[in-house]
């Protein structure tokens, strides 16, 4: 039982894309104006805390996640003062602001890396350069090719994890991590709350960079995530920074299991959760290009480990700005959207841990139809395609064209549907990307309208987690491990425990529970209040439902 209570603990996070949430001017690109107009929508959900993707100076490459000024808003989502009037608006609303922080890399048009190429005051030393044209190990970049660019100015290679416009930071080099710090420390003295921090544990590479596994699909994950020093620098940074204040932490931290995630988020750990990614791989296939089916049973194994076997707080996600729609994912974007939706976002809020919801996944939003590789913005997707027609892997975009509607980082950055006016009422101008076709249907207005939509079923589960400490701070018991469409647990408090029954299928199916014997009050449910009354319940496609029990 996670007996030591916390703000951050009880909270739920709404994570805003502002490229994509509101464009308030008529450029076509979401800005920070956008955001302050539609706080009262936010705040409406009932959520505590709004985590903001990156708006700081941004040549823009992937989408602000290439910082070249820290100190800095981009000028397409405003001015300085149009971000301290949101943080003061956001706190006036009784909710909380934290920002993300990208501190692995830096883009290549940063004060740090340009000094770096002229070798200025020891600034060589702030990225990863290894002399010669030939790259001095086999790792790749996550958005496909080599994780090496010879720099033609300098005469060297340089690291980049991602882009090439991406360079990774040395943080072996102290005066790296002391500037990173002072940074930190001038956005919390501006008053934010928090840090949701981009793949911070790939921070600390091993020494002699050594080659990684060919065979992975991202080659050489097993080098440069959970390096030797990587919790130590968090550590350091925590001591730094964010321990001085009452701020929230989470870490983005690929190539993490329960064992290793537990050195960064134990008690005595430098973070307060972090998000990892197995949930998210159990439709991988062999390649990102390459997806396969997912089973319930893989998707039941992963996330129950993840409630058991951590030693710390979990962070609950199924979509965000880098995943798929959750309704076209693990759902039925067709004849079940609706149900599906409501479905899955009641596994996200009874489950022990932080809820974090993502723009448009209350209204049951989903993937965007891509038809060709002109229509897609995203880095990795694009980046991936390439690599693989100049390799002679595939053709054409249309060899892989359901992979990347399936997997595109784009579907979750189609603009936000808030009306069925034209453009879904983000624009008044041309979106920077294509809106779903489907606004009409699914938007704001529409669901505002519908007591039964998906977005008042969101609502009342942020009500319900709130109402129930046993679904914040309860421990978790799987039920029918091995059933293959019936997700079933009993969640326990001291003397309080609910039965959470979950059909991931488009078909009835009946299954028979003990604890459903004793079902005292039905807390929660996607369709009309069922009959069942003993043992056996009766599920039907994509039923949800939340019982109290009564006490054993």
């Amino acid at each position: 039982m996670n007996e030591q209570r916390a703000w951050w603990k009880e909270a739920v996070v709404y994570q805003i894309y502002p490229k994509s949430f509101a464009d308030s001017d008529g450029d076509g690109v979401g800005d920070l104006q956008g955001v302050i107009d539609r706080l009262d929508y936010v705040a409406s959900l009932g959520v505590d805390v709004i985590w903001l993707n990156p708006v700081y100076e941004s040549p823009q490459h992937d989408n602000g996640y290439d910082i070249s000024d820290y100190r800095a808003i981009h000028e397409a989502y405003g001015t300085m003062e149009d971000w301290e009037r949101l943080l003061e608006e956001v706190h006036a609303q009784d909710m909380k602001l934290i920002m993300d922080l990208v501190v692995n890399h830096t883009s290549t048009d940063h004060e740090w890396f340009q000094r770096s190429r002229r070798d200025e005051d020891g600034y060589r030393e702030y990225y990863i350069w290894h002399e010669g044209e030939e790259p001095p190990n086999n790792w790749s970049s996550g958005f496909g090719g080599s994780a090496w660019e010879y720099d033609d100015e300098v005469g060297t290679q340089y690291l980049h994890l991602f882009d090439e416009t991406q360079a990774d930071l040395n943080w072996d080099d102290e005066a790296v991590r002391e500037d990173v710090y002072e940074m930190m420390n001038w956005w919390l003295e501006k008053g934010i709350d928090g840090f949701r921090m981009d793949v911070i544990n790939m921070v600390s590479k091993p020494e002699g960079l050594p080659d990684g596994d060919p065979d992975k699909d991202w080659v050489g994950i097993e080098q440069f995530t959970n390096g030797p020093d990587a919790v130590e620098y968090l550590g350091e940074m925590a001591e730094a920074t964010y321990d001085d204040y009452e701020a929230m932490t989470v870490g983005e931290c690929v190539n993490v299991d329960p064992e290793t995630a537990s050195d960064y988020v134990s008690a005595e750990g430098p973070m307060d959760m972090l998000f990892h990614f197995e949930h998210m791989s159990v439709d991988h296939g062999d390649r990102w290009l390459s997806p396969s089916e997912w089973e319930l049973t893989d998707l039941k194994a992963v996330m129950s480990e993840w409630q058991t076997d951590l030693d710390g707080w979990n962070s609950l996600y199924l979509t965000n700005h880098d995943q798929p729609r959750i309704v076209s994912r693990f759902g039925d974007d067709g004849e079940y959207r609706r149900e599906s939706a409501k479905l899955l976002g009641t596994l996200l809020f009874t489950l022990s841990g932080t809820p974090y919801v993502y723009q448009g996944q209350e209204l049951g939003m989903t993937n965007y139809p891509w038809s060709s590789l002109d229509e897609l913005d995203d880095l990795q997707s694009i980046g991936k395609v390439e690599a693989a027609i100049e390799s002679g892997e595939i053709d054409e975009f249309e060899d892989v064209q359901q992979a990347v509607r399936d997997k595109s980082r784009d579907n979750a950055r189609t603009p936000m549907q808030w009306d069925d006016g034209e453009h879904a009422g983000f624009t008044d101008g041309e979106p920077w990307l294509p809106v779903n076709s489907n606004y009409e249907e699914i938007n704001v207005a529409a669901a505002e309208a519908d007591p039964n939509s998906v977005l008042h079923y969101y609502r009342d589960l942020v009500e319900l987690r709130t109402d129930h400490e046993v679904l914040v701070y309860g421990d978790y018991n799987l039920l029918l491990p091995d059933h293959e469409s019936v997700w079933a647990y009993r969640m326990e408090l001291d003397d309080d425990a609910v039965l959470v029954a979950l059909n991931v299928d488009d078909t009835e199916t009946s299954v028979t529970l003990d604890d459903a014997a004793r079902t005292e009050e039905l807390l929660c449910s996607n369709y009309d209040p069922p009959s069942e009354t003993d043992a056996a319940l009766t599920l039907r496609p994509y039923e949800a439902r939340v019982y109290r029990l009564e006490e054993a």
